[in-house]
């Protein structure tokens, strides 16, 4: 059976080995000896993909030039999902990269029906804030938003000469009730995707796009499309990599619009201990069974809550793994070392953001 990736679906992949020889990405881990200070999520495997990465890993180990394209759709709040891209943008930014941030607001307003003022106050406020707390120098980004950015929206529309409607339903499957939006809107974002190589910004250079496997349909059409433009822009084909996607805490995608799947950079302690509580887990029906048999790390949503977010360090991630494994360790008393790690955390990003909205509200003002 042939499988479908949905860009603006809930769905978690069950089988990434399949998808990524389905759709011939990469495996990363055979570039991670030659990475140099791979990010945690690299040795991790939990960037388990990529297609063409090598032309941005030369360009980091040679010093040269390169881009690093992103987006965000303002339809909602921040959660710990999101942040897996800003903490790659975090090391990217580290090795001199040109980092391009693109706020989705025609995308929201297509697929959401935001309008675009609500887009600008969810993305200073819930994103955009939350990026430069996380620790992502926003003067050292190209930020703009798609529906004030002429370059864009000109370059989609040059682009879409080439792209056919019967393409564009394989490919994301548009159906009779589709807005014409909708099904223009992935020109947008291949033209976001392109736009980093046309020479007024830079180009044309290697330009990498870290996303979930979820978005790989954008990624697919953005090298169909520069193969057939090579001639009139000499665009490089876009790399990029692929990331697991978070799963929520009661099994399905973390989501903005299902609360109880996620844990929000702007929750409270309250929220964060009812969340964890309630989190599917790999245990077993009593704590004696569990305390005999012991669970099962795989199949637990706040062991992924470890593994993405609250232990970078290695060895302490093991020794939960190991206890929980061995039933040294039940559900309750991981969850409870779960929720204070993750107040922690946010208590002291609560502290970050409340700094970084101001300075992101004058940043913002110039776009």
């Amino acid at each position: 059976m042939t499988i479908k990736l949905d860009p603006w679906g809930a769905a978690i992949p069950e089988n990434y080995a399949r998808v990524m020889e389905e759709f011939g990405i990469s495996p990363f881990e055979n570039l991670l000896q030659d990475i140099p200070d791979p990010h945690p999520l690299m040795k991790r495997r939990i960037i388990f993909g990529h297609r063409d990465f090598e032309r941005v890993l030369n360009a980091i180990k040679r010093g040269e030039n390169f881009a690093v394209m992103t987006g965000l759709m303002p339809s909602g709040k921040m959660h710990l999902g999101h942040k897996l891209v800003i903490d790659q943008l975090i090391w990217y930014q580290g090795h001199k990269s040109d980092i391009f941030l693109c706020v989705a607001d025609l995308e929201a307003y297509s697929a959401r029906g935001i309008s675009l003022e609500q887009s600008r106050k969810f993305a200073v406020e819930e994103y955009l804030a939350n990026y430069h707390a996380l620790g992502l120098n926003l003067d050292r980004c190209h930020i703009y938003f798609q529906s004030t950015n002429d370059a864009v929206r000109q370059l989609a529309f040059l682009l879409s000469k080439r792209v056919n409607f019967s393409e564009m339903k394989a490919i994301y499957g548009f159906a009779g009730e589709s807005s014409i939006s909708q099904i223009f809107y992935p020109m947008i974002d291949i033209a976001d995707i392109l736009h980093p190589q046309l020479k007024e910004f830079g180009g044309p250079r290697p330009t990498v796009v870290p996303v979930g496997i979820d978005q790989d349909p954008h990624l697919r059409l953005a090298r169909d499309v520069a193969s057939r433009f090579q001639k009139e822009f000499n665009f490089i084909l876009p790399s990029s990599t692929y990331h697991r996607l978070l799963p929520g805490l009661t099994g399905e995608k973390m989501s903005s619009s299902r609360p109880e799947t996620a844990i929000f950079l702007t929750d409270s302690d309250e929220e964060v201990e009812k969340k964890i509580r309630n989190a599917f887990t790999g245990g077993l029906p009593t704590a004696a069974e569990q305390r005999r048999r012991g669970g099962d790390p795989t199949k637990c949503r706040v062991y992924e809550l470890y593994v993405y977010h609250l232990l970078p360090d290695d060895e302490k991630l093991l020794e939960v793994n190991e206890l929980c494994r061995s039933g040294k360790m039940i559900c309750g008393e991981c969850k409870t070392k779960a929720i204070e790690l993750m107040k922690d955390y946010l208590k002291e990003h609560r502290v970050k953001y409340r700094r970084a909205l101001p300075k992101v509200r004058k940043i913002v003002e110039k776009v």
